[in-house]
């Protein structure tokens, strides 16, 4: 695994960066042509796209940060640049980026439920691709595991940017993570053909990637996922992950008892 690809001049090009720009575009595509289906267009769903990335990226450094003060790592190794570099928590660029959609479709005056269906499957797709990242940098690492396909880091740049437990093998969670988000994506696009009321993909998002997180914690062993409490199964990751589906559940009652419009296939 290869946390950086190469240095321009005393700069590190991170493989994560990389990947996740890549994922954006990819992403942007995906929620541009789902967005015609409910009439947005596609300036609409890339200045949205934007806005969400600056708010998914801040969100997810800052919970990052909030989870690892919590759980006893150094201020100053916290807001060392090198750590800073690290992806986040993946929960708080979901909240963060939340919180900026919400502000950024009022102001353009966008339909709530299709922007939802239109955007949630290119989260999906992103998140899938952005693990493929992680899964190089060595970030969201295991727990150590013996089975035939587990996976052992040895770069010395994963430790120091992630805490990555070196020459040790541990289960490839981001893959099982990346399994998880690339099934999600198969559902929603599914589900997105058949949908019976708009808002119902946005809703199947929520509540499956937080069902999906809850299971994928049983092999996660970084910090960033955080304990509250003291208490080993009740990660801040999956505190978030009962809150996603709690939301995604009242989304879907919430639009499947809203005066049907009509729902474009």
């Amino acid at each position: 695994m290869h946390p950086i690809l190469f240095k321009i001049g005393s700069f590190p090009v991170g493989t994560y960066g990389l990947i996740l720009t890549i994922g954006f575009f990819l992403a942007l595509a995906l929620a541009k042509h789902l967005g015609r289906r409910d009439g947005i267009s596609g300036d609409a769903i890339a200045d949205l796209a934007i806005w969400l990335l600056l708010g998914g990226i801040i969100g997810a450094k800052l919970l990052m940060i909030i989870v690892d003060l919590f759980s006893g790592v150094p201020a100053a190794q916290i807001f060392d640049l090198g750590y800073l570099r690290a992806g986040g928590a993946i929960h708080g660029g979901v909240i963060g980026g939340l919180a900026v959609f919400f502000w950024r479709m009022r102001k353009l005056k966008l339909p709530l439920a299709g922007t939802l269906d239109a955007l949630t499957p290119a989260v999906a797709l992103g998140q899938a691709i952005g693990r493929m990242g992680c899964f190089s940098a060595g970030c969201c690492y295991g727990t150590e595991c013996h089975l035939p396909w587990a996976v052992t880091f040895t770069n010395g740049d994963a430790h120091w940017l992630s805490g990555t437990p070196l020459n040790v093998p541990l289960h490839p969670v981001q893959l099982y993570t990346l399994a998880a988000n690339a099934l999600v994506l198969g559902v929603l696009l599914l589900a997105g053909r058949r949908r019976r009321f708009a808002g119902q993909v946005g809703a199947l998002y929520f509540m499956l990637e937080g069902v999906g997180r809850i299971v994928t914690e049983i092999w996660r062993a970084d910090l960033d996922r955080g304990f509250l409490l003291g208490i080993p199964w009740l990660s801040t990751g999956r505190l978030t992950a009962l809150a996603f589906v709690a939301f995604g559940a009242f989304l879907w009652f919430w639009y499947a008892r809203a005066p049907r419009a009509e729902v474009a296939s």
